[in-house]
C-alpha cells in the first residue's frame, strides 16, 4: 500500500501525505486503525479490538495537501517536478489540465461543490465508491478494489462489562453493609438481655450465621459481566467460499446432542419427541450435527415414539427451513398466541402451515395411541405363541398339559421379534434393571452436499430446500443385577462412549427430555465462544434455563431468575458458571478429564498472586485414590484407563484437534488451519456399530477411570455440579451464554410437593459435596479464590436451614415469654436494623439493574428461600448426614414432566395438594406463630403492667415470618379453599398441644404473672 512504503521527501523535508488513523480507548490505550507499524501495539496495552486493521485513502485535494514551497497562495498542487511518485499515485485527476478545479474561492477556501461538478462527481477511491480508471489506480498505482475488500480479522465474541455507574455503588454498598454487620454483631454480643439470656444467645448465633452466609453469597457477585456473539463473523469465517474452502462447505466442528429420559410414564414420549424434532431442525450444518437419546428404562414405548418422530421429521424439518420457523418444537409453535403470518413473505405459507398442522395432529394421535397399539400387538403375538407352546407341550406330555405349564407374555416389536429391552410384563433379562444394551441408528449420516427437494402433490413443495436430516440414534445401555449403574451419570457416560465411536463430535450438548430448542441458532451461539481466540481453554458453555407453563405470579420461584440472571452472570466474571445439568455444551476433550492447554495458578491468602500453571502432570500417589483430598492429590493426573475399545481410544486425539479454534490470526494459540474439517464423514459400517454396542455394556467401566476422572462424576445425586467443579479444578474455565432469544425452554414442577422434592434433591447433593473430596476447601491452586467461595457456598447453603428454622420459631417464643431478643427497642438497635435493611434494599435494587430481574422476582425468591429452607433444606441436611456417617443410601423419585390432567386449566397442577412430610416443619412454624400472636396480644392487653415494647418487637418478626410463608399457605389451601383434611388435623393437634404446654408451664395465678419466665424453667 502507498501508506506503508518508503517515500521520497519533498523540498521541505516533510513526509508525504500518507494518512494514519489512531484512537484512544476508554482505558487510555492507543489503538492503531491503519496498517502502519509506527504505533507500538505490543505489550499489555493491546486489546481485543486492536486487530481491526484497515487503511483509509484520502484524495489529495487542496484541503489535505501538505504545504510546500512550490505551492502558491491560491494555487493547487497538481504538478511539479518536486512532487513524489506516491503523490502522483494518489491523484484523482484524469488529466493535468485540472487547475481550475483546485482554484480557491474568493474567501480563500476550497470550493468543494465546484470540484465535484467539474470532476463529474467522482469521489476518489475507497470502499464506498470506485471509479472506472483502473489504469491510474490499478496498473500505475498498484491499488485495486480488492485492497478495500480485504476484511479485517473479527472476534466472534465480545465481553460487555456492567456499567461502572451501577457496579461501583454495588460493590461499595456490599462493603458498607459488611462493615455495618460487623459492628452490629459486635454490639449484639456486647449487650445481652439479662431477662432472656437464652433468647438473646440463640438469636445472636443465628444472626452471626446469617451474616456469614450472606457474605458467601455476595462475594462471588462482585464482578458480573455480559457477553455477546457475532454470528455474521462466524458465517464469514467458516461457511463462505475462500482460498482454503473453495467449495463453500462448512468448516465448523461437529456437535453431538444428548437427550436423556428414563420413564415414559413420568416423561411422556410426546414431550420427548417434540424435543427431538427441535434438535433435528436446528440451524447448524446438517452433516455436522448428530442427535442421541438415552432411554435408561429400555421402554419400547420410547423406542417406537422416536421412530414416529423421525418419520414426521421428514416433513417438519424442511418446512422449518423453508419458512424460517421459530420455535422449531411443533407443539410450542402451534401453541403460540401471536400471529403466525408475521414476517412471513412466501405466498404458500398459509397453505403449508395448514397442511403441516394436520400432519402434526395425526402424529400426536399416533404417539398417544402407541400404548394401546403395542398392547394389542403383544396380545396378538402372545396368543399365537401360546397356541404353539400349548400344542408342543401336549405332544411332549402325552396329550395333556403339564401342571406347571406357563407361557411368557413377551413384548413384541412391529417386525414380529422380541423387544430386547424392558417388557410390559417384566421378566428375567427384560426388566428395568436387567436388559441387554440397545443401539439403533434410526437416521443415518446425511450426504455431505445439500439434497434439494422438489414439488410433491401429496406433500409440500420443497423446491430449493435442503431435505436432509441429521444422524439420530437411540441408545439404551445394558443393565444387569449386581452392577452399580450410577443413575443419570452412568447413562450419560454410556452415550459419550457410543457417540465417540459413531460421530465423535468434538462438542457435546446435553438436554433434558423436556428442554427443547427455542432458538434454532443456539448451537452457533455456543460455538462462537469455542471457536474464538482463547476458546481452547473453555470446557463448557452453560445456557440459562428458561421455563414454560409457570403460573403468572411464579408462586414458588420456579423461574429462579435470581440464580440464572444474577449469580450465574456474576460467576461468568470469575472462572465461569457452574454446570446445572441441562442446556450445556461441553468440550469432549475436557469431559475426558484432560487439562487445558494453558492454565493459571492462584496463590496467596486471597489468590492474589497469579502465575502460569506447570503443565507437568503429577504422579498418582499410592493408596486409595478416592480417600485422598484434593489438596494432597489434586486430581491433576492425566486419565489413562479409558477401557478396552481401540476405536474409542483412537477417537480422543481426533476430537481434541477438531475442537481447536481457527488459526486465522497470529494471536490465536493452539489453533487448527482453515479448511481442516471439510472432509466428509465416512459412512457407518457394521463393525463400527457393533463396537458402539460393546462400549455401552455394563462391564465396560470395570477397572477404568469412568466416573472418577472421565465423564460425568459418580457418587452424588447432583452429578452436574461435581462434574463442572472437577473441570474448573483442573484449570478450565466456562462461559455463560445468554442469547437475545432464549436458547432453550423447558418445564418445571409448579406443584408445591414436586417443587419441594426437586429442591430436596439439589440440597442433598450439596450436603454430599460438602462431606466429600469435592469440597472446594481442598481444591487445587488452579481454582480462583472467589470461584472457590462460590463452590463453598454451594455446599454450605443447606446448613443455613438449621439456623433459619430456629430463628423462625423465635418470634413465637418471644410472644409466649413476653420477652424479646434485646432488652428493649432502644435507639441503637433500631438504627442498626434500619441501616442494615436500607443497605440490603439498595443492594437489591442495584442487583436488579445489572441482572435484569424484577423486584417481584427478587421477593418471590426470598419467600421460597424461607419455605425451602425450613422444609427441604433441613431434611436434606439430615439425609446427607445419614448417608455420610451411617451409609444409608437415598433414593429420589424422578421429577414428573407431564402436564396436568385438566386440559381447560394449564395451571391445574398448581392447586393440587399432595401431602408430604416436608410440610410438617413450615406448617408447625405457621401454626405456632399464629397461636403466639393471639396469646401475646391477649396477655399484654389484660396485663397489669403491659410490656408493649416486647409485644411490638415480637409482632414485627412474627409478621416477617408469616409474610415469607404466604405462598406456602396458598399452596395448602388448594383450589377454592379445598384444604386437605390432614391439614386441619395437624393444625388442631398442634394447637391443643401448644395450648396445654403453655398452661402447664405458666399456669394462671390471678394475673400476677407478667410473662413466661422460660429462663427459670429450663
Amino acid at each position: 500500500m502507498a501508506t506503508s512504503k518508503n517515500k521520497k521527501s519533498t523540498n521541505t523535508g516533510e513526509s508525504p501525505q500518507g494518512v494514519k488513523f489512531t484512537r484512544r480507548t476508554a482505558s487510555g490505550r492507543i489503538v492503531s486503525l491503519s496498517r502502519d507499524d509506527d504505533v507500538d501495539m505490543s505489550g499489555d496495552q493491546s486489546g481485543q479490538n486492536d486487530y481491526i486493521n484497515y487503511t483509509v485513502m484520502m484524495p489529495p485535494t487542496p484541503d489535505n495537501q501538505p504545504s510546500t514551497e512550490s505551492q502558491g497562495g491560491g494555487g493547487g498542487g497538481g504538478g511539479g517536478n518536486d512532487v513524489s511518485k506516491a503523490d502522483k499515485r494518489m491523484s484523482v485527476m484524469k488529466s493535468m489540465n485540472n487547475k481550475s478545479m483546485l482554484l480557491r474561492s474568493q474567501t480563500g477556501d476550497f470550493d468543494h461543490n465546484r470540484w465535484l461538478f467539474e470532476s463529474k462527481a467522482k469521489y476518489g477511491i475507497g470502499s464506498a465508491f470506485w471509479q472506472d480508471d483502473g489504469d491510474r489506480y490499478g496498473a500505475d498505482g498498484g491499488v485495486t478494489m480488492s485492497d478495500f475488500m480485504d476484511k479485517p480479522w473479527k472476534p466472534l465474541t465480545r465481553k460487555i462489562p456492567v456499567k461502572s455507574s451501577i457496579l461501583s455503588p454495588y460493590r461499595f454498598l456490599i462493603l458498607v453493609r459488611l462493615v455495618i454487620l460487623f459492628f452490629f454483631l459486635g454490639w449484639r454480643w456486647r449487650n445481652p438481655n439479662p431477662d432472656a439470656m437464652w433468647l438473646w444467645g440463640i438469636s445472636c448465633v443465628c444472626e452471626s450465621w446469617f451474616a456469614f452466609s450472606w457474605l458467601l453469597d455476595s462475594l462471588p457477585k462482585l464482578n458480573p459481566i455480559n457477553r455477546s456473539t457475532d454470528l455474521v463473523a462466524l458465517h464469514e469465517k467458516f461457511e463462505q467460499v475462500s482460498p482454503s474452502n473453495p467449495t463453500g462447505r462448512s468448516d465448523l466442528p461437529g456437535v453431538d446432542v444428548f437427550v436423556s429420559t428414563a420413564d415414559p410414564d413420568k416423561e411422556p414420549p410426546l414431550v420427548t419427541a417434540n424435543t427431538i424434532l427441535s434438535i433435528m431442525a436446528a440451524n447448524y450444518p446438517i452433516e455436522k450435527l448428530s442427535a442421541y437419546i438415552s432411554d435408561d428404562g429400555g421402554a419400547i414405548l420410547t423406542f417406537e415414539a422416536m421412530a414416529e418422530a423421525i418419520r414426521f421429521a421428514e416433513v417438519w424439518v424442511p418446512f422449518c427451513r423453508k419458512h424460517d420457523i421459530e420455535p422449531r418444537n411443533p407443539d410450542s409453535y402451534f401453541s403460540l398466541k401471536t400471529d403466525p403470518t408475521k414476517n412471513k413473505k412466501r405466498t404458500d405459507f398459509v397453505k403449508d402451515r395448514r397442511w403441516i398442522k394436520r400432519e402434526y395432529d395425526e402424529f400426536k394421535v399416533r404417539i398417544n395411541g402407541l400404548p394401546e397399539t403395542i398392547r394389542k400387538r403383544c396380545d396378538m403375538y402372545n396368543h399365537r405363541e401360546a397356541i404353539k407352546e400349548r400344542s408342543l407341550a401336549k405332544e411332549k406330555n402325552g396329550g395333556s398339559l403339564p401342571p406347571d405349564f406357563q407361557v411368557e407374555k413377551a413384548t413384541w416389536m412391529a417386525d414380529g421379534t422380541h423387544w430386547p429391552g424392558t417388557w410390559l410384563n417384566p421378566t428375567a433379562d427384560h426388566s428395568k434393571g436387567d436388559h441387554a444394551g440397545i443401539l439403533q441408528v434410526m437416521c443415518k449420516f446425511p450426504e455431505p452436499d445439500p439434497v434439494m427437494g422438489g414439488p410433491d402433490e401429496k406433500r409440500l413443495d420443497f423446491s430449493g430446500v435442503d431435505i436432509r436430516l441429521p444422524m439420530f440414534s437411540y441408545v439404551s445401555r445394558e443393565k444387569r443385577p449386581g452392577f452399580d449403574h450410577n443413575k443419570k451419570a452412568g447413562a450419560m457416560n454410556g452415550m459419550v462412549r457410543a457417540s465417540a465411536i459413531l460421530s465423535n463430535g468434538p462438542f457435546i450438548l446435553n438436554l433434558d427430555c423436556d428442554h427443547y430448542f427455542y432458538n434454532s441458532m443456539a448451537i452457533k451461539e455456543g460455538i462462537c465462544f469455542m471457536m474464538d481466540r482463547g476458546g481452547d481453554r473453555i470446557c463448557y458453555i452453560q445456557f440459562p434455563q428458561r421455563f414454560e407453563g409457570i403460573d403468572p405470579s411464579d408462586r414458588y420461584a420456579n423461574h429462579n431468575t435470581v440464580f440464572f440472571d444474577g449469580s450465574m452472570r456474576a460467576l461468568d466474571g470469575l472462572q465461569g458458571p457452574v454446570y446445572v445439568g441441562t442446556g450445556c455444551m461441553f468440550r469432549r476433550y475436557a469431559l475426558y478429564g484432560f487439562h487445558p492447554p494453558r492454565a493459571n495458578e492462584y496463590t496467596g491468602v486471597f489468590g492474589q498472586n497469579k502465575s502460569p500453571a506447570d503443565n507437568i502432570q503429577t504422579k498418582p500417589m499410592p493408596g486409595d485414590e478416592d480417600a485422598q483430598p484434593l489438596n494432597v492429590h489434586p486430581d491433576l493426573d492425566v486419565p489413562k484407563k479409558f477401557g478396552d475399545s481401540t476405536l474409542f481410544t483412537e477417537s480422543i486425539p481426533v476430537a481434541e484437534y477438531q475442537g481447536r479454534p481457527l488459526a486465522d490470526h497470529i494471536s490465536v494459540k493452539n489453533g487448527r488451519p482453515p479448511g481442516a474439517l471439510l472432509t466428509p464423514r465416512p459412512p457407518l459400517d457394521a463393525p463400527t456399530v457393533a463396537e458402539a454396542v460393546a462400549v455401552i455394556s455394563c462391564w465396560y467401566e470395570d477397572n477404568t477411570d469412568w466416573g472418577g476422572k472421565i465423564g460425568w462424576i459418580y457418587g452424588s445425586v447432583t452429578e452436574d455440579v461435581v462434574t463442572g467443579y472437577r473441570m474448573h479444578n483442573r484449570g478450565w474455565r466456562s462461559v455463560y451464554c445468554v442469547t437475545k432469544r432464549d436458547a432453550f425452554r423447558g418445564t418445571a414442577p409448579i406443584n408445591l410437593t414436586d417443587r419441594l422434592h426437586q429442591v430436596l434433591r439439589w440440597a442433598t447433593g450439596s450436603v454430599e459435596i460438602f462431606f466429600s473430596r469435592n469440597n472446594p476447601l481442598f481444591a487445587t491452586r488452579r481454582l480462583k479464590f472467589l470461584q472457590r467461595i462460590a463452590y463453598l457456598n454451594v455446599g454450605f447453603y443447606p446448613f443455613t436451614s438449621i439456623f433459619l428454622v430456629i430463628y423462625c420459631f423465635l418470634p413465637a417464643l418471644s410472644l409466649f415469654s413476653g420477652q424479646f431478643i434485646v432488652q428493649g427497642l432502644n435507639i441503637a438497635f433500631l438504627t442498626y436494623l434500619l441501616v442494615i435493611t436500607l443497605t440490603l434494599c439498595c443492594i437489591s435494587i442495584l442487583e436488579v439493574r445489572w441482572s435484569g430481574i424484577s423486584l417481584e422476582e427478587f421477593w418471590r425468591n426470598e419467600q421460597f428461600w424461607v419455605i425451602g429452607g425450613s422444609s427441604a433444606h433441613l431434611v436434606a441436611v439430615i439425609q446427607g448426614l445419614l448417608k455420610v456417617f451411617a451409609g444409608i443410601e437415598i433414593s429420589f423419585t424422578l421429577t414428573s414432566k407431564s402436564a396436568g390432567e385438566d386440559e381447560d386449566d394449564i395451571y391445574a397442577e398448581l392447586y393440587l395438594v399432595k401431602w408430604t412430610s416436608l410440610f410438617i416443619v413450615p406448617l408447625t412454624i405457621i401454626i405456632v406463630t399464629l397461636l403466639a400472636i393471639v396469646i401475646g396480644v391477649s396477655r399484654t392487653i389484660y396485663s397489669v403492667i403491659p410490656q408493649w415494647t416486647q409485644l411490638f418487637g415480637g409482632l414485627f418478626f412474627a409478621f416477617w415470618v408469616l409474610c415469607h410463608m404466604y405462598p406456602f399457605v396458598k399452596g395448602l389451601m388448594g383450589r377454592r379453599g379445598r384444604v386437605p383434611t390432614i391439614i386441619y388435623v395437624w393444625a388442631g393437634l398442634l394447637s391443643i398441644v401448644i395450648s396445654l404446654l403453655y398452661v402447664t408451664i405458666n399456669p394462671p395465678d390471678g394475673g400476677n404473672n407478667e410473662g413466661l419466665d422460660l429462663s427459670s424453667n429450663f
